[in-house]
């Protein structure tokens, strides 16, 4: 490797062991924990490529590169930032950075992008000031934090496919965020300032359809779940999308984007969605991970879910450790959303400014029988507790023995939180009663005979249990 490297940081530590990385092999290093000596060392001609942190003493190292490329437009920049966030990573796209790291980096990875940079020299076009300004006023409030690679792959995709004329569909499991993530394709793009229109298996009558097309012009379009759409809906929203392409006003046709479950190919192969809708929709499709694909991620979430909470009225508070070890072993099935509602709870109930162990565990005991708690010294913990991969043939009565088991085991030598029968049962009924619903298409009479009871029992529990009732598709 060859050639100068300037590194601006504000961490000692941090300048030390690039300095040295970069020095070991064979580059010249200049290192400094100021933005405005960075930009004087530009200025001199000095460096053939910047290694820079954003949150700096004297500045943002992303603000500073329109700056930089003014100065030198084939110098590369490398943005590294504890900010693991999608705003930071769309901002350092928007601004040309050479590439984006979040911190803690894997060194040898940092290495091998240094020594891309510098082999390259690359040349990329300065940003317009207006689309820098407007970035740097997102909101980064967005649940979209994350260090995992999975979430890092997430954040670097939406940033270069951001202001595409292209359809995105966004896959995932319920409640990982994929209505968050497509919202942030209008807010962080440049079509921010049109409208945007989100439709639904309710809003797809010939006459809402075209409502909601016209309020959307030039902005965007989000579809929610278009496999849950009928047959009927299906063709007509075809039908819309042809009149665009091909019709007078196809400039100011919305940037499409759309969400699915995570197999949206499997939707087609069963026929919830039609083939030609699926391609016009899925220009590019992009994952959200589950939780359990980021486990190191659910702590930091948690404390911004938690000072998000306080940003809206609710107590402050703060995780302990055991917390945050106990939170970070729960399995989240219901993802970011499921979090997000746990979080909130305990802003609400615990009993002093920091969160503690006992109270993490009683709330998400009561919150499903599946726990994670850290056990005592020489108890069952959750990385050796018994495994959950059911044989096939299991019935259901063996299947929930499985799993009350693995709940009391995962309490180590304690007893699980008084009240553990009126929970479980509560537990049961949730799922029985969504899955029932979802089977029915929403519509509570059938679903009430399906369960053999009463209509109005029925529309008791639901209210009781907060359980939303849609009505998402026609029965066959």
């Amino acid at each position: 490797m060859d050639g100068t490297v300037l590194i601006a940081d504000d961490d000692r530590t941090i300048r030390t062991v690039l300095t040295q990385a970069l020095s070991r092999a064979g580059c010249r290093v200049h290192a400094t924990g100021s933005l405005s000596q960075l930009l004087r060392w530009v200025e001199e001609g000095r460096g053939d490529l910047v290694i820079t942190d954003v949150v700096m003493p004297d500045g943002n190292g992303i603000d500073m590169i329109p700056a930089i490329r003014k100065l030198r437009p084939d110098l590369p920049v490398i943005v590294i930032s504890a900010q693991n966030t999608i705003v930071t990573a769309i901002r350092a796209t928007e601004a040309a950075a050479f590439d984006y790291l979040p911190k803690p980096f894997d060194l040898p990875d940092l290495m091998a992008r240094a020594g891309q940079a510098l082999s390259r020299r690359a040349r990329r076009s300065q940003p317009e000031p207006a689309a820098a300004e407007a970035q740097a006023g997102a909101d980064p409030a967005l649940p979209l934090i994350g260090h995992a690679p999975a979430m890092q792959n997430l954040f670097r995709m939406v940033a270069r496919v951001l202001n595409a004329d292209l359809p995105v569909m966004i896959a995932g499991e319920a409640g990982v965020g994929k209505t968050v993530v497509a919202r942030s394709f209008h807010d962080l793009s440049d079509r921010r300032e049109a409208g945007f229109v989100v439709l639904t298996s309710a809003d797809l009558s010939e006459e809402t359809l075209h409502a909601g097309a016209d309020r959307a012009q030039g902005g965007t379009l989000l579809i929610e779940d278009p496999a849950g759409f009928d047959a009927a809906a299906q063709a007509r929203l075809i039908g819309m999308v042809e009149a665009w392409e091909v019709g007078p006003g196809r400039n100011l046709m919305p940037r499409l984007v759309s969400t699915s479950g995570p197999d949206p190919q499997a939707d087609v192969a069963a026929g919830r969605l039609r083939a030609d809708l699926y391609y016009r929709l899925a220009g590019v499709t992009i994952t959200v991970p589950p939780l359990r694909a980021r486990l190191d991620d659910i702590p930091p979430l948690a404390r911004h879910l938690l000072a998000r909470a306080a940003g809206q009225g609710l107590p402050q508070r703060s995780l302990s450790e055991g917390a945050a070890a106990v939170i970070r072993a729960h399995p989240f099935p219901g993802n970011v959303r499921e979090l997000e509602n746990l979080m909130r709870r305990l802003a609400l109930t615990a009993a002093a400014a920091q969160i503690t162990e006992a109270e993490a565990v009683a709330a998400l005991a009561e919150s499903g029988p599946v726990l994670g708690r850290a056990a005592p010294a020489g108890g069952v913990t959750p990385a050796n507790a018994p495994a959950l991969a059911e044989p096939a043939g299991m019935r259901l009565a063996q299947s929930v023995e499985m799993h009350l088991q693995r709940y009391f085991a995962l309490h180590g030598g304690d007893l699980p939180p008084a009240g553990l029968y009126d929970r479980i049962l509560r537990e049961i009924e949730r799922p029985l009663l969504e899955i029932a619903l979802d089977a029915t298409g929403g519509n509570q009479l059938r679903c009430a005979d399906l369960l053999g009871i009463n209509r109005n029992t029925l529309r008791k529990k639901l209210t009781d249990l907060n359980i939303e009732v849609t009505r998402r598709r026609k029965l066959m």
